[in-house]
């Protein structure tokens, strides 16, 4: 076996032949000529240093070396003892570095190295606190294009009167499987706008949290033309992405309206909620598993195709992981968006005559257009905060993935200019 400083003893017994009750010079000054180079001793001797500095660590004298005390251990942290100023301090000795690895460099709003939850919304916060004209300039405009479709439908083409049929006691089972559907279809149609501005802002302020994590600041500019070549792509990708969506819906539901043609409304009523409740879920299963295509579509300059392939890759064995940061981002956004629309709303309602009671009963009969506008200036302004938070947390997820499967915290230190001797990798 090798000798290895701080594995292998080095107070081993003499080798048999030698005196064990004299010590021997390290090479005796007249060997004879006859003497042989595999004399134990002289083998030995040459490849040990000076005695005193390999005594027992113990500290105790051997039973062979009567009336010849040890010399005391090796003082510093050689053996084992903590090196001076706690874990990972002080410098010199076998046990110095077995405090822990130092800290992972840190040029911008993350450290290098993979990522906890709070860490992941720290840096979100930390990209748009540091790049706040950037990042509230891109939001500012994703935010009023899409509220400025949601009251344009809202005022004229979707129908708000169902939530009346719905509060009626003596509505038929048609009338309310009616109103269901048009509350549905009205929520469903706000969804995706919403999510239309969400993955769009996202892809904008890839750049921005991309340029952040270096270090490096970015303008609205050179965020715009970082993404323009992208931006076809990235919406053939929200189209596409839709059509998935809206496909699996529609195959959960057909079952139950077959049923409810052949066999009654009462049978395909409970069959259609029942497929609705399995599409959602097998819909919730795969935008997780496709929500990082977006960040590797802007990054990666990939295709369609391409991206929600490298999404499901990264995503793969960690999906509970990415769902729960991402729904406890959505929810800390929505609680952000909600303490701020919630005074707008009051507002819209009194502006608009009813006092209280029209914001209670603002989800049903028909919408002013001053309430329309005034609460969509609320929503504008509460979307500015939330699509930082979202957009921040979908690029920092797709990092911190990166991180852990492919080592990019070593190519974004190089690119930084920065050295990470405590980087480390997941696996």
């Amino acid at each position: 076996m090798k000798d290895t400083p701080g594995w292998a003893s080095p107070g081993s017994a003499p080798s048999e032949g030698q005196d064990q009750g004299t010590s021997q010079p390290a090479e005796p000054a007249d060997q004879p000529d006859g003497a042989t180079q595999d004399t134990p001793g002289v083998k030995w001797s040459k490849e040990q240093p000076p005695p005193a500095q390999w005594s027992a660590p113990t500290g105790r004298p051997s039973p062979t070396d009567t009336g010849r005390a040890a010399p005391p251990p090796p003082r510093g942290p050689g053996w084992g003892a903590p090196p001076p100023g706690g874990p990972g301090g002080g410098h010199g000795g076998w046990g110095a570095g077995w405090g822990g690895p130092p800290p992972a460099a840190k040029p911008g709003v993350i450290p290098l190295r993979p990522l906890g939850v709070g860490e992941i919304l720290d840096g979100a916060v930390s990209t748009m606190r540091t790049h706040w004209r950037t990042v509230l300039g891109i939001s500012l405009t994703v935010a009023v294009l899409t509220e400025i479709v949601v009251v344009l439908l809202q005022g004229l083409v979707l129908d708000n009167s169902g939530t009346d049929v719905l509060n009626d006691p003596s509505a038929t089972l048609g009338e309310l499987t009616d109103a269901m559907g048009d509350a549905l279809l009205n929520s469903g149609v706000v969804f995706l706008v919403t999510l239309v501005g969400t993955v769009a802002a996202t892809a904008l302020l890839t750049t921005v949290t991309s340029r952040a994590v270096l270090g490096k600041p970015v303008t609205t500019g050179e965020a715009w033309r970082d993404a323009r070549p992208q931006i076809v792509k990235l919406f053939g990708l929200i189209c596409l992405l839709l059509l998935i969506t809206a496909g699996i819906v529609t195959v959960g539901a057909l079952p139950g309206f077959l049923v409810a043609l052949a066999a009654g409304s009462e049978v395909g009523a409970a069959l259609t909620v029942l497929g609705l409740i399995g599409a959602g879920v097998v819909a919730l299963w795969l935008m997780i598993r496709l929500s990082l295509a977006s960040p590797a579509l802007m990054l990666e300059k990939q295709g369609i195709v391409k991206a929600m392939s490298r999404s499901a890759k990264l995503v793969r064995g960690s999906w509970w992981r990415v769902f729960g940061i991402q729904l406890l981002a959505t929810i800390i956004a929505n609680v952000v968006a909600s303490i701020i629309v919630i005074p707008f709303t009051f507002l819209a309602a009194t502006v608009g005559g009813d006092g209280a009671s029209g914001f209670l009963n603002s989800a049903g009969g028909d919408m002013g257009w001053t309430f329309l506008v005034i609460s969509g200036i609320g929503s504008v302004i509460g979307a500015m905060i939330t699509f930082p938070i979202t957009a921040g947390v979908t690029v920092l997820l797709y990092v911190d993935q990166r991180i852990r499967r492919e080592a990019l915290d070593l190519e974004l230190a190089r690119a930084a200019g920065v050295q990470a001797p405590g980087t480390t990798s997941g696996g």
